[in-house]
């Protein structure tokens, strides 16, 4: 018969065991006492400021639910300003709806990585991608993110990592590169037709503008339309300048400086204004600068639906995208329109396209530790981010 001290004693090493992944509140990830059914990761369980961000050394490993999943072990993640908004809270009511098994908590957070595959499904070819294989991916916005030691994401939202980048590097460019391509080519039709349906690229000859040109959008859409033989004209700080200039951009102007404005509007009509700082529709019918397509990824959507229900939220957006486009008509301007992350292959085979060949390489502001990730959630959110954030797992 054991003892009441030996039961005690076990209870106190099981508490020690737990607590080992807190201790000085530093996080730890230790794999030797944990099941192999189990992993690290952060997550929120309610929505609101960083503090609800908790790490945890115990959460359920993800499993494959169809035969065309892929179960991935991730290397490294960056961390984009769609995360620190949905751990607010944002989007909440569409997201929520958007998951088939209805449960809303806990979430993880982070929507691009890099990782090697451990575990696919019966529907993915051996002869396309295999156990072992080094990949970069992309997790739609509505499923659990990556900012854990495990995700799993369907065929089309990865492909194998591009040998000439880094894990660093291939981490930080599929999110904010699919939403700069589609702006560009879904929403912007910058190419023509073939460009919303097909990695062909396109818009050699035509003006854009891009709006806040230093950040993780900004510096991967100059350089995707740098590549194209497009006209650029950019925007930033008067702190990034010289690296938006060495991205090769001729036209650089500092937002800080008044007389960019006149300077601009001397520039002549724009095919496209890319707003990547988050001016949002308003801002298209403030400025003096005509263009045939402005557009933004500042979309008030998601919203007016999580404040008003979704029958009042998107008749507010209807009104929203009319008004400002009267009112930009009205000035003799083109279209208003709204741009999103599109999560489309024809995107991910078009940036590994460019990636491949040199025309693209995201820009890193600073690497975090795995342990460091509320940190890099915090950098995040004190914005005028100079590219991207990465959180390296190893």
């Amino acid at each position: 018969m054991y003892s009441k001290s030996h039961f005690r004693l076990v209870a106190l090493q099981l508490f020690s065991y737990r607590s080992l992944s807190t201790v000085s509140g530093v996080p730890s990830c230790n794999r030797k006492i944990r099941p192999i059914s189990k992993m690290c990761g952060w997550q929120i369980h309610s929505y609101g400021s960083l503090d609800e961000v908790g790490f945890s050394s115990s959460l359920k490993m993800p499993t494959l639910t169809s035969p065309n999943q892929l179960l991935v072990k991730i290397t490294a993640s960056s961390v984009n300003p769609i995360d620190v908004a949905m751990i607010k809270g944002y989007g909440a009511s569409v997201l929520n709806a958007m998951r088939c098994n209805h449960i809303e908590f806990p979430i993880t957070v982070g929507r691009d990585f890099c990782g090697e595959i451990v575990q696919k499904g019966l529907g993915v070819s051996s002869r396309d991608l295999d156990i072992g294989d080094e990949v970069w991916g992309v997790v739609p916005v509505h499923q659990q993110g990556c900012h854990a030691e495990y995700v799993v994401v369907d065929r089309y939202c990865l492909s194998k990592k591009p040998e000439n980048l880094s894990k660093i590097d291939a981490s930080a460019v599929l999110y904010a590169g699919l939403t700069a391509w589609s702006g560009l080519y879904i929403s912007g039709h910058l190419g023509g037709v073939l460009g919303a349906i097909s990695p062909v690229g396109g818009g050699r000859g035509k003006k854009v503008l891009v709006l806040g040109s230093a950040g993780g959008v900004g510096t991967l859409a100059v350089q995707m339309l740098l590549a194209e033989g497009v006209e650029v004209y950019a925007t930033c700080s008067s702190d990034a300048v010289e690296s938006v200039q060495n991205l090769g951009v001729p036209y650089v102007f500092d937002y800080n400086d008044p007389e960019h404005v006149q300077n601009l509007a001397n520039a002549g009509r724009f095919d496209i204004i890319l707003d990547c700082a988050g001016k949002g529709t308003e801002y298209a019918t403030e400025i003096p600068w005509k263009f045939e397509q402005y557009i933004t990824f500042n979309s008030p959507v998601l919203k007016n639906i999580d404040d008003n229900g979704f029958a009042t939220g998107m008749y507010q957006n209807a009104m929203s995208i009319v008004r400002n486009n009267v009112a930009a008509a009205n000035a003799q301007k083109g279209l208003v329109k709204w741009g999103y992350f599109v999560p489309a292959p024809q995107g991910v085979a078009y940036l590994q396209k460019l990636v491949e060949t040199g025309k693209l390489l995201p820009i890193i502001e600073k690497i975090f530790s795995f342990e460091q990730t509320l940190e890099a959630y915090a950098r995040v959110e004190a914005k005028h981010l100079r590219g991207k954030i990465v959180i390296n797992y190893n």
